[in-house]
């Protein structure tokens, strides 16, 4: 079995892309043609996923906007269609789970076992004990929150403790004692580029999804710059609402190709 990290890498190798796809979809935003569709979600989905995928590393999917929407088959359905023929673009599931270690395990069974992602986003508020049994799912990744792209993320991250602010000492943590796996990433926010510099140097070659360049405003320049790694690679650099809806119309799937190919020609000139 290749790991996350494995596949991830070359992804990045033979895509030439940082570009990860975010996939949070809103019916009320879908063009007409799939008003009243009842697989209107793994629709849309499935065509932005075909006409993007030549542009990305990897794809995103938030799992609230499938659930509100009594969608979870959709959401098993669309990620099997990734794996099916888009191979070796990794799935990150965003779910930010955090729980006792009881309920973390039905969590990660629930994103590894039955939707089949790749990796996982997950909350480190509770402490390693709600982290490991993630760890215990052989080859996959768990991307733990660091320093957030969302303004009130600085209300905890920025707190000190032991002379740091609380997204230093989860950078720490992640990259010297929670990783022994090797699969672990952070996410740390295209909205604070200084800290995405900070967070590179704690924990080396780490995978950092980096959140909030496009409808967030966060400066790809500043991003690529801040968060890459010595061969050009080492980010996810995610980008949802700005290509899944680059065109209302039925032209939507090839505005969002557009885009996602402008978007990874943007990152790129940086690398």
């Amino acid at each position: 079995m290749t790991s996350f990290i494995q596949t991830l890498g070359a992804a990045w190798q033979r895509t030439g892309s940082l570009l990860c796809v975010g996939l949070d979809p809103e019916p009320t935003k879908f063009p007409a043609a799939l008003a009243g569709r009842s697989d209107a979600i793994f629709e849309f989905c499935r065509e932005i996923v075909d006409a993007t995928a030549a542009y990305a590393c990897s794809f995103k999917p938030q799992i609230a906007y499938f659930a509100a929407h009594r969608a979870e088959d959709q959401l098993e359905a669309l990620i099997a269609h990734i794996h099916e023929k888009h191979p070796g673009l990794p799935v990150i599931l965003d779910a930010k789970r955090g729980d006792i270690g009881s309920t973390a395990e039905q969590y990660a069974r629930e994103a590894f076992e039955r939707f089949k992602a790749d990796a996982v986003t997950v909350n480190p508020y509770m402490g390693f004990d709600s982290i490991e049994p993630w760890l215990a799912h052989k080859g996959k990744g768990v991307i733990v929150l660091c320093r957030t792209s969302n303004p009130g993320g600085s209300d905890l991250q920025f707190l000190e403790t032991g002379g740091k602010p609380l997204y230093q000492v989860v950078a720490d943590l992640a990259a010297n004692q929670w990783n022994a796996s090797g699969e672990l990433g952070l996410v740390v926010g295209a909205t604070f580029p200084k800290e995405i510099e900070t967070v590179r140097g704690i924990v080396g070659d780490m995978p950092l999804l980096i959140p909030g360049i496009g409808a967030q405003g966060g400066d790809v320049e500043a991003t690529v710059k801040a968060g890459r790694t010595a061969d050009g690679t080492g980010m996810l650099i995610n980008s949802s609402r700005a290509i899944l809806y680059a065109s209302k119309g039925e032209d939507y799937a090839q505005a969002a190709a557009t885009v996602a190919r402008e978007t990874r020609d943007r990152i790129n000139a940086y690398r």
